[in-house]
């Protein structure tokens, strides 16, 4: 396994995003783990989540022309990317979308880089759980101009099923002809910090990979 990815998991446990317990999803299923990226809330987590994001995207050598971040968490994953990958000698354009139009000066849904027919877009998201979000993405990039789909980059793949057998990003892979991937996915995350300690304590213990195991047979999406 990649040290990124190794140093990216122990990070999420350090910054609270990633816990462990009993949670209930939003779509009303028990789950033992639970991501909420809401809890980045510095500079310095942003910076380090940003670097781990840009891994990603190199390992999978996508070639793609601008960010896209779909509101409202979206939004400062492709500034803080963006901002990355300028440390790293590539200046790259983004843009997000607003919630409601703009009905007054210049207008329109899109903030940032303005999409161009013919470019190739990677949209960044946190969590993609059953994929809503990206299928109601795309219309709105292809209503600002005829783009190509590069890819999608989360950070967690959660290995469920997407509105059918396979997994959700899997889905979504087929469904755009694009490219889906995620820093880590559930599988990783479980094998990794399976008895390890982080910061004097056991990230997974024997029960809680065991729930994992049987959530993931209960839930877990063809790959």
């Amino acid at each position: 396994m990649e040290t990124y990815k190794q140093h990216f998991m122990e990070f999420m446990v350090r910054s609270g995003v990633l816990t462990f317990g009993n949670f209930t999803t939003k779509s009303g299923r028990k789950t033992p783990f639970f991501i909420n990226t809401g809890r980045y809330r510095t500079g310095h987590q942003m910076n380090q989540l940003a670097g781990y994001y840009a891994d990603a995207i190199q390992q999978q050598n996508v070639e793609f022309d601008f960010l896209f971040g779909p509101a409202y968490k979206g939004i400062p994953l492709v500034v803080a990317i963006a901002m990355e990958f300028s440390r790293r000698g590539r200046d790259l354009p983004f843009c997000f979308n607003r919630k409601e139009a703009k009905d007054h000066g210049e207008g329109g849904t899109l903030v940032g880089h303005q999409p161009a027919a013919g470019e190739r877009v990677l949209i960044v998201e946190d969590v993609t759980t059953a994929g809503t979000s990206i299928r109601e993405t795309v219309p709105l990039l292809k209503a600002a101009a005829d783009v190509q789909l590069a890819g999608l980059v989360v950070s967690v793949n959660r290995m469920e099923r997407g509105t059918g057998q396979l997994n959700a990003l899997t889905e979504l892979q087929r469904e755009y002809s694009m490219a889906a991937f995620s820093i880590v996915d559930i599988s990783e995350i479980a094998e990794y910090l399976r008895g390890r300690e982080v910061d004097g304590r056991v990230a997974v213990t024997e029960e809680l990979y065991e729930a994992i195991q049987d959530y993931r047979k209960q839930y877990g999406g063809i790959e």
